[in-house]
């Protein structure tokens, strides 16, 4: 069966995506992969499938893959592509748009031309919702890794996230402690992991090992988590800046059970056909 498709990125983070509105499909594990390959395939770091909404108040749903297959539960920068391609593809019009994912329901907003705001909603800190196996809440954890004492944050913006602020992003050991960090055991379900260089109270730089990918020019959650992180640790303000390999991401957060916002490009790579 030949399917249409779009490969987009954001700042980078780039994505192979599919709309099965009118006709669902299920693709394996190892389909995604094959089609993730740099070499043999479309190539990405996610697949986003855009599907008919599950609830009536709701636009659509739409679920992500990583490029080792499993399924994630958010996407910043892919829900702004997402905004991006139903826009694109006469699927939709609105300005404003409410879309389900595995980790709930978001809100995407068209801002001008070629920006699109995210509302990626309440981040948790509650071990248990990130999760984490830690007997309570901190704002910094602490444990061993290989020999070496590492100190990080944890986030859940419905997806989990372990925060680590370094001197100088560019010789964070980003290959090294990240994939140790992403299935470390107390991560019970896997975990993204954010290396943030603080510049100044409203800018950071920041590297991202994406789980189930590895290290992604962008990643729209793991801005935010690392930007609440070092808003709730004093180090950052409301709203702030977050530098990227490939581009710029603005985050703000009002704090408690506000939301969290994200603002930032989607970009439009080329459009093909594959058999699936």
């Amino acid at each position: 069966m030949k399917r249409q498709f779009s490969k987009m990125h954001g700042l980078g983070n780039d994505f192979m995506v599919i709309d099965m509105t009118k006709e669902p499909m299920i693709l394996k594990e190892d389909r995604i992969r094959q089609l993730a390959h740099r070499h043999t395939g479309v190539g990405f770091d996610q697949l986003l499938t855009i599907e008919s909404p599950r609830r009536e108040d709701t636009d659509f749903y739409y679920r992500i893959f990583n490029a080792d297959g499993t399924e994630v539960e958010q996407c910043g920068n892919g829900a702004r592509c997402f905004a991006h391609y139903v826009r694109d593809h006469g699927l939709s019009d609105k300005q404003h748009l409410r879309v389900e994912t595995k980790a709930g329901v978001i809100e995407l907003h068209h801002k001008q031309v070629g920006l699109v705001s995210v509302n990626m909603g309440t981040p948790r800190f509650a071990p248990d919702k990130i999760p984490l196996t830690m007997p309570e809440e901190q704002l910094l954890y602490r444990t061993d890794v290989d020999g070496q004492r590492v100190e990080f944050a944890a986030v859940s913006m419905g997806n989990p996230h372990c925060i680590l602020f370094v001197d100088d992003v560019a010789k964070a050991p980003v290959n090294q402690l990240g994939p140790v960090l992403e299935r470390h055991p107390l991560f019970p379900e896997y975990t993204n992991v954010e290396f943030v260089q603080v510049l100044k109270p409203h800018e950071i730089a920041l590297r991202v090992h994406e789980r189930g990918t590895g290290e992604t020019l962008a990643c729209g959650s793991g801005a935010c988590a690392a930007v609440v992180a070092g808003i709730r640790l004093g180090k950052l303000k409301a709203d702030t800046m977050v530098h990227l390999p490939e581009g710029n991401l603005q985050i703000s957060w009002q704090g408690n059970e506000h939301p969290v916002w994200m603002t930032g490009p989607a970009t439009h790579v080329f459009q093909g056909e594959i058999d699936l």
